[in-house]
């Protein structure tokens, strides 16, 4: 048997796919709040409710309407873009002028709100959601056995977030984004709504939580505490790419995923602690983030 370090290879093949499934909601899930953060200046605290809220809404589609996952990955991340698009009309827009800090208290006062109404109609207990017919089973690669379904996960995120990059650095509609950050002022003079682009960005934003959401439901038992137990993780992948920095986001979501992934094979004990540990060592040496631009 072939091994690394004392360790089989097949083990160590088996934690980095993990990580890498790992990494796969860590990017899209960063990728959505530095979207927010980069474009609006806001700290999006309300984002793993909106991930579970995701979630919770494709296994309702499910059972109450007989829509199966396919609807669910179209319909579940509109839903929930559209409440966030009420979310930030009603309530966020009212602090653009204001300091981040009542961004976040507000974001995080409607995270724990969403997570109760959650709670108290399904439980704390997890529910489980079937994978499509069409991902189930797995391909035997010879030194380790993917399941097909793990393997979507891997590429649908890859080709979200590849995407959502090209559009915002490569396009008119990504430049304009950009400008009505620096000066919004100078891009409403060319006739563009400014607020409403807004709106639909962290409408987008919350949509790709949602998206992440309805990729989890199969793997991950759907219930209320899904979006905490992940989202400071998710918080300190954002702070290591750079706050605000979409190619950051990406890279380091993966990344730590797979750092993760590695260190539960020779340190099971700090794969918990391992991305903490990372964040403080880059606030340290470049505090901007790993991506992010110096101010």
């Amino acid at each position: 048997m072939t091994t690394i370090f004392g360790i089989p290879l097949a083990a160590l093949l088996g934690q980095l796919l993990l990580g890498l499934i790992n990494g796969a909601f860590y990017a899209i899930l960063s990728l959505g709040l530095a979207i927010i953060f980069g474009l609006l200046n806001i700290i999006n605290f309300a984002h793993g409710a909106f991930y579970m809220a995701g979630a919770f809404l494709a296994w309702m589609l499910l059972n109450y309407f007989g829509l199966g996952y396919w609807w669910a990955l179209v319909l579940a991340p509109l839903g929930i873009g559209v409440v966030g698009i009420v979310v930030e009309r009603t309530l966020i827009a009212r602090l653009h002028d204001l300091d981040h800090l009542y961004g976040l208290l507000l974001t995080f006062g409607l995270a724990l709100m969403i997570e109760g109404v959650f709670r108290n109609a399904y439980g704390s207990s997890g529910i489980p959601y079937a994978a499509p017919p069409l991902l189930t089973g797995g391909i035997n690669l010879g030194f380790m056995f993917l399941p097909l379904y793990r393997g979507w996960v891997i590429l649908a995120s890859l080709a979200v977030c590849i995407g959502t990059w090209i559009v915002i650095e490569k396009t008119r509609l990504g430049a304009y984004l950009r400008a009505a950050t620096e000066n919004p002022s100078l891009v409403m003079s060319f006739g563009i709504n400014v607020p409403v682009m807004v709106t639909l960005t962290y409408g987008f934003g919350v949509a790709l939580a949602a998206f992440a959401g309805v990729l989890a439901a199969p793997i991950y038992s759907v219930n209320p505490i899904m979006g905490a137990n992940i989202i400071i993780v998710v918080f300190a992948v954002v702070v290591i790419g750079g706050m605000g920095s979409i190619l950051g986001a990406v890279i380091t979501g993966f990344g730590l995923g797979l750092v993760e992934g590695v260190t539960k094979v020779f340190y099971p004990e700090a794969a918990s602690t391992v991305v903490f540990v990372i964040m403080a060592v880059v606030l340290l040496l470049k505090p901007a983030g790993l991506f992010g631009r110096e101010h």
